[in-house]
């Protein structure tokens, strides 16, 4: 169940790069949550589901889905858009656990361990591996990928890692599952501002827009959340958290194999290299600085 779930999650970076040809990312995203919570609503109700209590744990966990949700998958999509490779994008936000255990010392009160500082440092140096070896000889960063990629793909890095602390820290009695409709709820809201605001709001009802479509709403949004709940209730969660790192590598093989996108031996060691230094920062759990 933990394998099958990072294949399924998987999968996000390959639906953004079938659907983004049809619809710009903002209005992408927006119908995606629409559809979702028009599903997920009356399956919190037929299954009982216990609501979060109080205004003020509604309001962190709205928070916690602008920048888990609104931030993360908006600055994804936003980057795939702007023609960043999916497997390169998915490496990318893949180091969410290195830049969270960095902030977790001033958030959180944590403080990292030698291996945990030796895994940023992989981390840091796979990455500058990866995008160097994306780029021909002569040519600059910002021309293999374009600076509206790099910086979007750098704010979906930094909304889920902050989001994952802040849910952390403000959002402990959320329930998975109401509390992920509160969560949709809030990024929706964001993603259809930036569409109002920022695109022409066309689509392109294509049959692969909607098939697309189908598989995020049914398999993402909603299945991958109900496997998640079984997970937990199953204490294998942690299982889960192991198994994370596995997802730029499967993202890169199926986007090699769907869209023939190819990285450099230097790229592919880099890449390995990162995954190393994020498996050494999840593995090496955080320590309560002393007082």
């Amino acid at each position: 169940m933990p394998i099958l779930f990072v294949a399924l999650w998987s999968t996000g970076f390959i639906g953004a790069k079938f659907g983004l040809p049809h619809a710009e990312p903002f209005t992408f995203l927006f119908v995606r949550f629409v559809l979702t919570l028009a599903l997920l609503i009356p399956l919190v109700m037929l299954l009982h589901g216990r609501w979060p209590q109080g205004p003020r744990l509604w309001g962190h966990i709205a928070v916690s889905g602008l920048l888990v949700h609104g931030a993360y998958l908006g600055g994804v999509f936003y980057s795939i858009y702007q023609g960043m490779p999916a497997g390169l994008a998915a490496l990318l936000v893949g180091l969410q656990p290195l830049l969270t255990a960095a902030l977790a010392g001033p958030l959180l009160d944590e403080r990292l361990s030698r291996l945990q500082w030796l895994g940023l440092v992989m981390g840091l140096a796979g990455i500058a591996m990866v995008l160097g070896g994306k780029l021909d000889p002569g040519e600059t960063l910002f021309q293999g990928f374009g600076l509206g990629a790099l910086a979007s793909i750098l704010v979906a890095l930094v909304g889920i890692s902050l989001g994952t602390l802040y849910q952390k820290r403000f959002c402990t009695g959320m329930p998975l599952l109401s509390g992920t409709v509160v969560q949709y709820l809030g990024a929706g809201i964001l993603l259809g501002l930036g569409a109002l605001l920022f695109e022409t709001r066309q689509i392109e009802w294509a049959p692969t827009f909607l098939l697309t479509l189908a598989w995020l709403v049914l398999v993402l949004s909603i299945s991958a959340i109900l496997l998640l709940m079984a997970l937990i209730k199953r204490g294998e969660a942690s299982r889960v958290a192991s198994l994370f790192y596995l997802v730029p590598p499967v993202t890169a093989l199926e986007a090699w194999w769907l869209f023939d996108e190819r990285l450099p031996p230097v790229s592919l060691a880099g890449m390995a290299i990162a995954i190393a230094g994020v498996v050494l920062v999840v593995r090496s759990g955080p320590q309560r600085r002393s007082r």
